[in-house]
Protein backbone atom coordinates (compact mmCIF):
# COMPACT_ATOMS: atom_id res chain seq x y z
CA UNK A 1 0.00 0.00 0.00
CA UNK A 2 1.50 3.31 -0.83
CA UNK A 3 0.05 6.01 1.80
CA UNK A 4 -0.64 9.49 -0.09
CA UNK A 5 -1.75 12.53 1.62
CA UNK A 6 -3.27 15.18 -0.87
CA UNK A 7 -2.82 19.09 0.22
CA UNK A 8 -5.43 21.12 -1.73
CA UNK A 9 -8.86 21.89 -1.94
CA UNK A 10 -9.38 22.64 -5.61
CA UNK A 11 -10.32 20.69 -8.82
CA UNK A 12 -7.14 18.39 -9.43
CA UNK A 13 -7.22 17.94 -5.26
CA UNK A 14 -10.69 17.22 -5.53
CA UNK A 15 -10.28 14.43 -8.50
CA UNK A 16 -7.23 12.59 -7.23
CA UNK A 17 -8.57 12.42 -4.15
CA UNK A 18 -11.63 10.74 -5.38
CA UNK A 19 -9.46 8.76 -7.43
CA UNK A 20 -7.11 7.38 -4.89
CA UNK A 21 -9.88 6.93 -2.58
CA UNK A 22 -11.35 3.91 -4.59
CA UNK A 23 -7.53 2.26 -5.59
CA UNK A 24 -6.73 -0.75 -4.50
CA UNK A 25 -3.47 -0.34 -3.47
CA UNK A 26 -3.34 3.72 -2.30
CA UNK A 27 -4.36 4.23 1.52
CA UNK A 28 -5.51 7.80 1.07
CA UNK A 29 -4.11 8.86 4.95
CA UNK A 30 -5.44 12.57 4.51
CA UNK A 31 -6.68 15.14 2.83
CA UNK A 32 -6.04 19.06 4.01
CA UNK A 33 -7.16 22.33 2.89
CA UNK A 34 -6.90 25.62 4.11
CA UNK A 35 -10.83 26.17 3.82
CA UNK A 36 -12.16 22.69 5.38
CA UNK A 37 -16.10 23.44 3.34
CA UNK A 38 -13.87 22.58 0.30
CA UNK A 39 -12.90 19.16 1.50
CA UNK A 40 -15.85 18.30 3.64
CA UNK A 41 -17.52 15.62 1.43
CA UNK A 42 -14.34 13.71 1.67
CA UNK A 43 -15.06 12.81 5.18
CA UNK A 44 -16.66 10.08 4.83
CA UNK A 45 -13.54 8.46 3.08
CA UNK A 46 -10.36 9.77 4.82
CA UNK A 47 -9.18 11.92 7.06
CA UNK A 48 -9.74 15.78 6.53
CA UNK A 49 -8.46 18.75 8.65
CA UNK A 50 -7.48 22.60 7.90
CA UNK A 51 -4.52 22.59 9.62
CA UNK A 52 -1.10 21.84 8.18
CA UNK A 53 0.54 21.66 11.52
CA UNK A 54 -1.93 18.08 11.83
CA UNK A 55 -0.65 16.34 9.03
CA UNK A 56 -0.32 12.67 9.12
CA UNK A 57 2.53 10.45 7.93
CA UNK A 58 2.74 9.60 4.30
CA UNK A 59 4.77 8.09 1.46
CA UNK A 60 3.66 10.45 -1.08
CA UNK A 61 2.69 14.25 -0.05
CA UNK A 62 0.58 15.28 -3.15
CA UNK A 63 0.68 19.44 -2.94
CA UNK A 64 -2.64 20.57 -5.60
CA UNK A 65 -2.50 24.33 -4.53
CA UNK A 66 -2.32 27.81 -6.77
CA UNK A 67 1.49 27.50 -8.24
CA UNK A 68 2.34 30.26 -5.93
CA UNK A 69 1.63 28.56 -3.19
CA UNK A 70 3.35 25.71 -3.85
CA UNK A 71 6.88 26.41 -2.54
CA UNK A 72 5.47 27.74 1.14
CA UNK A 73 3.20 24.97 1.71
CA UNK A 74 5.86 22.64 0.70
CA UNK A 75 8.73 23.98 3.38
CA UNK A 76 6.30 23.12 5.98
CA UNK A 77 6.00 19.56 5.10
CA UNK A 78 8.93 18.39 8.23
CA UNK A 79 9.12 14.47 6.98
CA UNK A 80 12.40 13.62 5.25
CA UNK A 81 11.57 10.29 4.43
CA UNK A 82 8.51 11.02 2.19
CA UNK A 83 8.66 11.88 -1.26
CA UNK A 84 6.30 15.81 -1.55
CA UNK A 85 5.39 16.17 -5.39
CA UNK A 86 3.53 19.11 -7.14
CA UNK A 87 0.77 18.84 -9.73
CA UNK A 88 1.81 21.97 -11.43
CA UNK A 89 2.57 22.06 -14.88
CA UNK A 90 4.68 24.98 -15.46
CA UNK A 91 6.48 24.78 -11.74
CA UNK A 92 10.12 23.44 -11.61
CA UNK A 93 11.17 20.65 -9.24
CA UNK A 94 13.37 23.15 -7.23
CA UNK A 95 10.46 25.33 -6.61
CA UNK A 96 9.73 22.60 -4.27
CA UNK A 97 11.27 23.58 -0.71
CA UNK A 98 10.52 20.33 1.55
CA UNK A 99 14.38 19.19 3.11
CA UNK A 100 13.85 15.74 2.02
CA UNK A 101 12.93 14.17 -1.55
CA UNK A 102 10.85 15.77 -4.71
CA UNK A 103 9.15 14.99 -7.76
CA UNK A 104 6.21 16.36 -10.04
CA UNK A 105 2.54 14.40 -10.48
CA UNK A 106 1.38 16.31 -13.92
CA UNK A 107 -1.79 15.39 -14.92
CA UNK A 108 -1.89 17.17 -18.33
CA UNK A 109 -6.13 17.71 -18.45
CA UNK A 110 -8.32 20.57 -17.68
CA UNK A 111 -10.87 19.64 -14.60
CA UNK A 112 -13.67 20.92 -13.17
CA UNK A 113 -15.22 19.44 -9.60
CA UNK A 114 -18.82 18.73 -11.82
CA UNK A 115 -17.47 16.72 -14.60
CA UNK A 116 -16.36 13.51 -13.93
CA UNK A 117 -12.71 12.18 -15.84
CA UNK A 118 -11.83 9.08 -16.77
CA UNK A 119 -8.23 8.52 -15.74
CA UNK A 120 -7.30 6.28 -17.84
CA UNK A 121 -7.35 9.02 -20.91
CA UNK A 122 -5.18 11.39 -18.79
CA UNK A 123 -1.77 11.67 -19.44
CA UNK A 124 0.52 11.63 -16.34
CA UNK A 125 3.78 13.37 -16.77
CA UNK A 126 5.99 12.22 -14.00
CA UNK A 127 9.47 13.85 -13.15
CA UNK A 128 11.68 12.60 -9.84
CA UNK A 129 14.76 13.37 -8.60
CA UNK A 130 16.13 9.39 -8.58
CA UNK A 131 15.38 5.95 -10.42
CA UNK A 132 13.52 4.84 -6.94
CA UNK A 133 11.45 7.64 -6.70
CA UNK A 134 10.22 7.71 -10.29
CA UNK A 135 9.49 4.02 -9.96
CA UNK A 136 7.53 4.94 -7.39
CA UNK A 137 5.68 7.74 -9.07
CA UNK A 138 5.06 5.70 -11.79
CA UNK A 139 4.09 2.69 -9.44
CA UNK A 140 1.21 5.48 -7.75
CA UNK A 141 0.09 6.71 -11.43
CA UNK A 142 -1.20 2.85 -12.53
CA UNK A 143 -3.07 2.50 -9.59
CA UNK A 144 -5.66 4.94 -10.79
CA UNK A 145 -4.21 5.69 -15.18
CA UNK A 146 -2.58 3.91 -17.68
CA UNK A 147 -0.81 6.72 -19.64
CA UNK A 148 2.67 7.27 -18.13
CA UNK A 149 5.24 9.57 -19.18
CA UNK A 150 8.22 10.91 -17.88
CA UNK A 151 9.33 14.30 -18.33
CA UNK A 152 11.55 16.65 -16.90
CA UNK A 153 10.89 20.06 -15.87
CA UNK A 154 12.21 21.75 -19.30
CA UNK A 155 9.79 19.45 -21.17
CA UNK A 156 7.08 20.04 -18.90
CA UNK A 157 6.87 23.99 -18.63
CA UNK A 158 6.86 23.76 -22.80
CA UNK A 159 4.22 21.10 -22.42
CA UNK A 160 2.25 23.42 -20.64
CA UNK A 161 2.69 26.47 -22.84
CA UNK A 162 1.49 24.36 -25.73
CA UNK A 163 -1.49 23.01 -23.19
CA UNK A 164 -2.84 26.53 -22.48
CA UNK A 165 -2.64 26.88 -27.04
CA UNK A 166 -4.61 23.96 -27.41
CA UNK A 167 -7.16 24.31 -24.78
CA UNK A 168 -7.81 27.67 -23.11
CA UNK A 169 -6.68 29.61 -26.02
CA UNK A 170 -9.27 27.11 -27.93
CA UNK A 171 -11.96 27.67 -24.97
CA UNK A 172 -11.70 31.56 -25.58
CA UNK A 173 -12.54 30.74 -29.55
CA UNK A 174 -15.59 28.82 -28.33
CA UNK A 175 -16.51 32.02 -26.40
CA UNK A 176 -16.30 34.45 -29.17
CA UNK A 177 -17.86 31.79 -31.25
CA UNK A 178 -20.79 31.68 -28.54
CA UNK A 179 -21.47 35.30 -28.43
CA UNK A 180 -21.64 36.06 -32.12
CA UNK A 181 -24.13 33.07 -31.95
CA UNK A 182 -26.29 34.43 -29.07
CA UNK A 183 -25.76 38.39 -30.77
CA UNK A 184 -27.78 37.08 -33.90
CA UNK A 185 -29.95 34.69 -31.87
CA UNK A 186 -28.66 31.43 -33.42
CA UNK A 187 -27.87 28.44 -31.14
CA UNK A 188 -24.15 27.46 -30.51
CA UNK A 189 -25.29 23.88 -30.43
CA UNK A 190 -24.94 24.02 -34.26
CA UNK A 191 -21.44 24.07 -34.34
CA UNK A 192 -21.30 21.21 -31.94
CA UNK A 193 -20.49 18.35 -34.86
CA UNK A 194 -17.96 21.21 -36.19
CA UNK A 195 -16.30 21.36 -32.74
CA UNK A 196 -16.26 17.54 -32.54
CA UNK A 197 -15.25 16.64 -35.93
CA UNK A 198 -11.98 19.14 -36.13
CA UNK A 199 -10.74 17.61 -32.39
CA UNK A 200 -10.98 14.27 -33.93
CA UNK A 201 -9.45 15.52 -37.13
CA UNK A 202 -6.17 16.08 -35.57
CA UNK A 203 -5.91 12.39 -33.91
CA UNK A 204 -5.81 10.90 -37.36
CA UNK A 205 -4.30 14.39 -38.93
CA UNK A 206 -1.00 16.51 -38.36
CA UNK A 207 -2.78 19.62 -37.56
CA UNK A 208 -1.20 21.60 -40.55
CA UNK A 209 -2.06 18.98 -42.64
CA UNK A 210 -5.54 19.76 -40.99
CA UNK A 211 -5.70 22.84 -41.06
CA UNK A 212 -8.53 24.52 -43.33
CA UNK A 213 -10.41 27.76 -44.02
CA UNK A 214 -10.54 30.85 -45.79
CA UNK A 215 -7.09 31.58 -44.15
CA UNK A 216 -5.44 29.06 -45.41
CA UNK A 217 -6.86 29.59 -48.94
CA UNK A 218 -5.98 33.40 -49.15
CA UNK A 219 -9.80 34.22 -49.40
CA UNK A 220 -9.50 37.77 -49.35
CA UNK A 221 -12.95 38.61 -50.12
CA UNK A 222 -14.43 36.02 -47.16
CA UNK A 223 -11.73 36.71 -44.75
CA UNK A 224 -12.60 41.33 -45.20
CA UNK A 225 -16.74 40.25 -44.89
CA UNK A 226 -16.09 38.33 -41.74
CA UNK A 227 -14.03 41.24 -40.30
CA UNK A 228 -17.17 43.65 -40.90
CA UNK A 229 -19.09 41.59 -38.73
CA UNK A 230 -16.81 41.46 -35.90
CA UNK A 231 -16.67 44.07 -33.52
CA UNK A 232 -13.13 45.72 -32.82
CA UNK A 233 -11.61 43.35 -30.34
CA UNK A 234 -13.25 40.46 -32.78
CA UNK A 235 -11.28 41.66 -35.69
CA UNK A 236 -7.87 42.32 -34.31
CA UNK A 237 -8.02 38.60 -33.02
CA UNK A 238 -9.10 37.61 -36.25
CA UNK A 239 -6.90 39.16 -38.07
CA UNK A 240 -4.09 38.33 -35.40
CA UNK A 241 -4.97 34.41 -35.88
CA UNK A 242 -5.36 34.64 -40.01
CA UNK A 243 -2.12 36.11 -40.43
CA UNK A 244 -0.62 33.40 -37.82
CA UNK A 245 -1.57 30.83 -40.41
CA UNK A 246 -0.91 32.66 -43.65
CA UNK A 247 2.50 33.32 -42.09
CA UNK A 248 2.65 29.04 -41.94
CA UNK A 249 1.30 28.75 -44.86
CA UNK A 250 4.27 29.76 -46.78
CA UNK A 251 6.67 27.41 -44.59
CA UNK A 252 5.01 24.73 -46.94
Amino acid sequence: MIKVVIIGGGNVATHLANAFSKANDVSLVQVYARNIKQIEHLKDVTSITNSIELLKEADVYIIAVSDDAISLVSSTIENKNSLVVHTSGSVTIQSLQNAGRKGIFYLLQSFSKDKEVNFDEIPFCLEAENEQDSTLLETLAKTIGKKIYHINSEQRKRLHVAAVFVNNFTNHMYKIGADICDEHQVPFEILYPLIQETAEKITKLNPEAAQTGPAKRNDQKTIQNHLALLNSEQQEIYKLITKSIQQNGKKL
